[in-house]
């Protein structure tokens, strides 16, 4: 076993201010060695992201206690049994859907959708249905994996499905962006639907996941709208080129159809709120695309005109993961960032220690940081 400081949520729902009630306790726990198919891994940089964000407010319900953390990027110290592709030293980004490979998803090409890693997720363990990490003060508990990864710690123990092998030439802190942000915001817009230069692209939230697919629809060369309620990210929207930033209020829509003679080809919703998604809908065009992307809590509804969907012949689908194939897609992002189309530099707004964590879903929750990077 190896002794690690990890970021431990054991209830959710304590209210903010988080560096008050500090629903993250910074503790040692034992990390037992991978099994046949996994990898030890140390994690360089973890990115905060909602999705963590939801689990600790409680609109993402997961079970308790866990080991919290999505989006990283690290390096393998130890291969377990049976792992092919990859050795100790090798740089990875991980993906927080540990892919299968045989269920009928995964066959199909879509491995967002693997049932077997959808279940482990639900269950908070890896994909071979175990967990790693051990509290020596009370060896009974049982503490579990968020999303494949618990990332909020200095080691973690993964699937190889859940790692994508990348160059040693990508600093960390940029690399874990493509696990999550890059990997849903700009696979949104550039797999769940088809952008054509000269098109209309409204983006509804402009955190991590939001910019991620403003940038990608800039370089497919669209018109782009972003929406957000926060005045510093509305500035970030237009250094970074696009056409209107509008601020969030009740005339939204109005606003939107004005701008887009009627409403927009494609509209991105990121925020994780069945109101929100309403009004992406009610912002597309006749004949467009709405794509949602956000995780609203389980017992939001949303209610739109049916008819619209044929008389309109209109199309509402959710992406998850991006709709990528993250061995294809990471290094495809990563290309895209190299050549400078997708400066994905300018989503990190703060680097942060372990300590600092509680602070930090402080300020993610006030709006006040893009992505925030946790540094080992």
């Amino acid at each position: 076993m190896t002794a690690v400081r990890a970021a431990v949520l054991g209830e959710m729902g304590r209210p903010a201010p988080y560096s008050a009630s500090r629903p993250l306790e910074i503790r040692t726990l034992e990390l037992d060695p991978p099994g046949p198919g996994e990898l030890r891994i140390r994690v360089a940089a973890a990115g905060l992201c909602h999705s963590d964000l939801s689990v600790i407010d409680g609109s993402r319900p997961r079970v308790m206690p866990m080991v919290l953390g999505h989006e990283a990027a690290g390096e393998v110290l130890e291969v377990g049994a049976g792992v092919e592709g990859f050795a100790a030293g090798d740089h990875v980004i991980l993906a927080f859907v540990p892919a299968c490979g045989a269920c009928g998803p995964c066959r199909a090409g879509r491995p967002a959708l693997c049932e077997p890693g959808a279940a482990a997720n639900g269950a908070g363990t890896l994909l071979a249905g175990g967990r790693r990490f051990r509290d020596p003060e009370d060896p009974g508990a049982v503490l579990h994996h968020h999303l494949g990864v618990s990332a909020f710690a200095e080691q973690t123990v993964v699937s190889a499905r859940s790692a994508v092998k990348i160059d040693q030439e990508l600093p960390f802190e940029l690399a874990a962006l493509f696990g999550c942000a890059v990997l849903t915001g700009a696979g949104a817009a550039l797999n769940a639907t088809a952008i054509a230069a000269g098109e209309r692209v409204v983006v509804f939230g402009l955190g991590g996941v939001g910019l991620a697919a403003l940038l990608a629809a800039l370089d497919a060369g669209a018109e782009v709208i972003a929406v957000d309620r926060v005045v510093a990210k509305l500035e970030l929207a237009r250094a970074l080129g696009v056409a209107h930033a509008v601020t969030a209020d009740a005339a939204t829509v109005e606003t939107l159809r004005a701008l887009t003679d009627g409403g927009a080809e494609h509209v991105i919703e990121t925020v994780g709120s069945a109101a929100v998604l309403a009004q992406a809908y009610a912002a597309t065009r006749r004949g467009g695309t709405t794509v949602t992307v956000g995780l609203p809590h389980p017992s939001q509804e949303l209610s739109i005109p049916a008819v619209s969907l044929v008389a309109e012949e209109r199309t509402l689908r959710g992406s998850y993961l991006g709709s990528c194939v993250p061995a294809r897609d990471i290094p495809r992002f990563i290309d895209l960032y190299r050549s400078g189309r997708l400066p994905v530099q300018r989503l990190l707004t703060h680097r942060i220690g372990l300590d600092d964590l509680n602070a930090g879903f402080d300020r993610l929750a006030a709006g006040e940081a893009v992505r925030q990077v946790l540094l080992f």
